[in-house]
């Protein structure tokens, strides 16, 4: 069993501006507050959601091969609002808001695509159930465009 050199093998007192001192023995990457980030960012994590959703778009066409016609639907409902929704991802540093905007348009366009992808590869309604949380947040992060 290994202890760290900094834990006191006494009862110790924390002190307030350092609540844990045994955690200083590891080198903890400091929390980055998302105000410190560039909004820059979001012009990587469209790049990455567009090249999925292109990616999404040659497996539909290449390799999703379905007769039910409400799974191919969902398919290409997740796709198309996934490419659209990857392009507002890369306008949100123009925004006043920028990582408000792109964190709505990125987790509705991942929560209502995936849900729809999900529908459509396997073939359980039960993923579907979750577009609608998808869409909400999609519609939120229109409506943040207003503020």
């Amino acid at each position: 069993f290994f202890l760290p050199p900094t834990i006191p093998s006494a009862p110790f007192r924390l002190a307030p501006n350092q609540p844990f001192p045994f955690l200083s023995a590891f080198s903890l990457p400091a929390r980055v507050p998302m105000a410190s980030l560039s909004p820059q960012i979001w012009f990587r994590v469209a790049g990455l959601s567009g090249a999925l959703s292109v990616g999404a778009a040659a497996y539909g066409a290449h390799k999703f091969d379905t007769d039910d016609e409400s799974l191919r639907k969902s398919f290409e409902n997740g796709k198309s609002l996934h490419m659209i929704h990857s392009g507002m991802i890369a306008l949100s540093p123009l925004t006043r808001r920028p990582h408000m905007v792109g964190s709505l348009f990125t987790v509705g366009t991942g929560i209502f695509s995936g849900s729809c992808y999900a529908k459509a590869i396997t073939g359980e309604g039960k993923y579907g159930q979750y577009a609608p949380i998808g869409g909400t947040t999609l519609i939120l992060a229109w409506l943040a465009l207003c503020i």
